[in-house]
């Protein structure tokens, strides 16, 4: 029963990391068969995983038809990245009231890593050190609840998969790269405030970017 368990748990992370890095984008299709294979288990694993998936808003199942990485209509995009500036925001405020802090030194150092990723044009480097910032100024604010309710948002959201896609316009890099940079300097400024207007501007300046791929049949 415990293996079936921690079958079930690995297939469930590794198929939710897939789909949000993009290695399946929206809209392909999930076969039960060639994922039993590719993740060397039965398809009961698969289906609870897809089950998971499904409630997560992650992928849609269609009767008789199959399953595939859904894709948030417009809406839904919105909504979510209000609720994402709200989190957020309130994370970089509570970081920045704790003063010095070893979540504060790792974003410094992430900081300067990003500098190095956007001055070779690393794209790929880039986008992880993104999904590292946040996760730190989420980790560094030292709310239980707070954490919670991010990680549920941001497998709802797919949002290392958006990154990828933002990063490809011209010029994001450099802006995207500034953003971090004022939200850190607001934050060691110990600014509560200030850090949380400008990771909500952050947040805002992203949700532009991402909708801007997007078109109105996504509505």
């Amino acid at each position: 029963m415990q293996a079936g368990r921690g079958a079930k748990a690995r297939v469930l992370d590794q198929l939710r990391d897939a789909i949000i890095r993009g290695e399946y984008q929206p809209g392909s299709s999930l076969s039960e068969g060639a994922l039993a294979d590719a993740y060397g288990t039965s398809r009961t694993p698969i289906r609870e995983a897809i089950q998971q998936l499904q409630s997560e808003g992650l992928v849609e199942v269609r009767p008789r038809v199959g399953t595939f990485v859904r894709q948030p209509s417009r809406r839904e995009l919105t909504e979510l990245f209000q609720l994402k500036a709200v989190l957020e925001g309130l994370g970089a405020q509570l970081l920045a009231q704790r003063g010095l802090v070893a979540e504060t030194e790792l974003l410094q150092a992430n900081l300067a890593d990003s500098e190095r990723a956007v001055a070779a044009g690393d794209a790929e480097r880039y986008a992880q050190l993104v999904h590292d910032f946040h996760g730190l100024i989420i980790q560094g604010a030292d709310n239980h609840m707070l954490a919670a309710q991010y990680d549920n948002l941001m497998h709802k959201l797919a949002y290392h998969r958006i990154v990828v896609n933002t990063l490809r316009h011209p010029g994001r890099l450099d802006v995207s790269l500034a953003e971090h940079r004022n939200v850190l300097d607001r934050i060691l400024g110990k600014d509560a405030f200030g850090a949380e207007f400008a990771m909500r501007d952050h947040v805002q300046s992203s949700q532009r970017e991402a909708m801007s791929n997007r078109s109105d049949a996504d509505s």
